[in-house]
């Protein structure tokens, strides 16, 4: 009991302990990375940068798996992994794009100061806002947080796109992102970049969340599977929307590769949860026929993905542990595949529905191994539909009473196809260098093939197993397809950190303006001589001549911002019109601004895809014009359209309008 204290006592100091030894390895790996960036970047032979880059990919493995190692560690979410049939197979999460720190202040200082004409330093506090949001994205919680953390700043940038990135003008960044597989930097000037490099990691945080869950229980696997297809999604969404990629992880063929690796790892943490409510009814034969035709669809999905990694470019960049893992996973699910059908076949013990109906071998065949019978549904895509809310097991169907007809009917044949496609998956495990110190992966699959030796013995002595008919393939289907989920950033309300300079739909690089005044005014017998219509800000739709309002150099179409010296950018109608109809002999102050006629953009070269995303979808709050076009998310480039002068609203069909007296 004392060396136990004692133990207990010294733990905290040698998490510590190793806590420093993990940091010290990070930096080091860091500066190795840094020595190799600079070394990439100066040099022009082809065969040194080609080594430089393989000397990137690995110190960028090695940086992920340290930060993880840490992670867990401060977490204490490093616990051992428990023995015996709760042991799971390990999925794949992503890691996260790295970047640099960015200076947002000095190009958004000037651009406020020049083209809004307002003090850009104070909004300084706006500008330290926005860089501790993009700081805190550099290292999110692997949780709900974390990818709350994440759609923040992606909607922010949003703003920033609509109101500082415009084909005439932008702020002068430079934005820095390391290639998540390869660790190899890439910069791009475009916002798109930033708005790309982010939404990747939203779904490749997806995948640590879905990787980190227990999937001992129905309720982590049904987490895990949730996780899996929103990461599918977050990477569907930046494949169809995001082109000419500087980065091999955010290319069409990469990205498509991940979508469907997280498809096939959802789809495998479905059959986990059916696998889970089957353990207490072993001698379902229904529940296990199911098993083994989801197991089939498992080994069909992960079977896609590892054609998809060993075919260029994918291959040239994919870590060689994946696609391993990837051709592990296919044996080893169609391995249990057989599995399951030889426990159908050989322990079943349900009775037709029909009582007393005989049904023929031959029927037997084709229910087990899902070929074509008319009593039976065809196979449905796995693409084509939505996965149901919790897992259900099937109704009983047809299958024979008699034990020894089930038998006969090839389950040793399908235990032998288990036990060879588990070996299988057992030798192809042994040619990929072990990263991790607990290898789970060849825990699971030797657990397997045990249990398929245990059952097989149990069965028949070994002279029968060469006697055994050949078994055919099992065909894949899944009651509970996948569903390639979107991410929901609708449900992120973000309110834009610069709402000062006024309303996006004026106040943006896209627009120019002049401002006039303030210009003094008192009420004549027939009012101020205009009138007004709409909200933030509010609009001279209409000037009478010859009125004072004329002659103070108002013009239709001019914006008022100001109200006796108070910023009016975000009154609604009624205050305006409140506030005018309160002046005394005094008069009234006012200061507008004038649209000018947007300036021909320069051209920036050949013209690239764009991603237009609604308002609402971004669950912005900052009002738009019901006639105001939706700006770009991903917009790489945007066309060049000449703006109109200003934005000049139509005809006044408002009853509200209001002509001030």
């Amino acid at each position: 009991m004392p060396d136990h204290d004692s133990l207990m006592q010294n733990q905290p100091g040698q998490l510590q302990s190793h806590r420093a030894r993990l940091h010290q390895q990070i930096s080091k790996e860091l500066r190795m990375r840094t020595g190799a960036e600079n070394l990439y970047r100066a040099t022009s032979n082809t065969w040194v940068r080609e080594t430089v880059a393989l000397e990137l990919s690995y110190v960028n493995s090695n940086l992920q798996l340290l930060k993880e190692e840490l992670a867990e560690l401060s977490s204490n979410a490093d616990m051992d992994q428990p023995e015996g049939e709760s042991v799971t197979i390990p999925m794949i999460p992503l890691g996260l794009k790295e970047t640099k720190e960015l200076d947002w202040a000095t190009p958004l200082k000037e651009l406020i100061s020049e083209h809004f004409g307002e003090d850009g330093t104070s909004y300084e506090t706006e500008i330290q806002e926005l860089e501790d949001l993009r700081q805190a994205t550099r290292t999110p919680s692997r949780d709900e947080v974390g990818l709350d953390l994440l759609a923040t700043y992606y909607s922010q940038l949003c703003f920033l796109d609509a109101r500082f990135f415009s084909p005439a003008r932008s702020p002068r960044l430079l934005f820095h992102w390391y290639d998540s597989l390869t660790g190899v930097p890439a910069q791009q000037r475009a916002l798109a970049f930033e708005k790309g490099s982010i939404l990747f990691n939203i779904g490749a945080l997806h995948t640590q969340i879905g990787a980190r869950q227990d999937c001992s229980c129905t309720e982590g696997t049904s987490h895990a599977a949730e996780a899996f297809q929103r990461a599918a999604g977050a990477f569907r969404l930046l494949r169809e929307n995001f082109s000419h990629a500087p980065s091999p992880d955010m290319s069409t063929a990469s990205l498509s590769m991940l979508e469907q690796l997280m498809v096939a790892q959802a789809q495998e943490c479905i059959f986990k949860g059916l696998l889970l409510l089957a353990s207490d009814t072993p001698d379902n034969c229904p529940a296990q026929l199911q098993l083994a035709q989801e197991a089939a669809q498992v080994a069909a999905e992960y079977g896609l993905v590892h054609r998809v990694m060993a075919q260029p470019p994918v291959r040239d960049y994919l870590p060689a542990s994946w696609t391993n893992l990837a051709h592990v996973k296919a044996e080893h699910f169609s391995a249990l595949a057989h599995y399951h059908t030889a426990m159908a076949l050989c322990e079943g013990s349900c009775e037709c529905v029909t009582p007393h109906a005989c049904v023929s071998p031959q029927r037997i065949s084709a229910h087990t191994h899902g070929l074509s019978d008319p009593q039976q549904p065809t196979r449905e895509s796995s693409q084509g539909r939505s996965a149901p809310s919790s897992p259900q097991l099937p109704v009983s169907p047809k299958v024979p009473h008699c034990r020894s007809i089930r038998k006969s009917a090839g389950s040793l044949a399908h235990l032998k196809r288990a036990i060879l496609g588990q070996e299988e998956a057992l030798r192809l495990h042994t040619l990929c260098r072990v990263l991790r110190k607990v290898d789970l992966l060849q825990v699971v699959v030797t657990q397997a093939l045990r249990r398929s030796l245990a059952k097989y013995s149990e069965l028949e002595r070994e002279d029968d197993f060469f006697e055994a008919v050949e078994a055919p393939d099992i065909q894949p289907k899944t009651h509970q397809a996948p569903e390639v989920k979107m991410p929901s950033l609708s449900q992120m309300k973000v309110t834009d950190l610069f709402h000062r300079l006024g309303p996006l739909s004026v106040f943006s690089t896209k627009n120019r303006w002049q401002l006039v005044g303030p210009v003094h005014m008192t009420r004549g017998e027939g009012g101020f001589g205009f009138t007004l219509r709409g909200d933030s800000p509010v609009l001279i739709a209409a000037v009478v001549p010859g009125s004072q309002a004329e002659s103070a150099g108002l013009k239709e179409g001019d914006y008022i911002v100001s109200v006796n010296g108070r910023p009016c950018k975000w009154w609604k109608h009624v205050e305006v019109v409140a506030q005018l109809r309160g002046m005394g002999e005094d008069g009234v102050s006012l200061q507008v601004v004038s649209l000018l006629p947007s300036p021909e953009p320069r051209s920036t070269g050949p013209r690239r895809p764009q991603l237009l995303w609604s308002q609402r979808e971004c669950g912005f709050e900052t009002p738009m014009p019901a006639r105001a076009r939706p700006w770009p998310i991903l917009a790489w480039s945007r066309k060049n359209k000449q703006s109109k002068t200003g934005s000049q609203p139509d005809p006044c069909t408002n009853r509200n309008c209001v002509t001030c007296p």
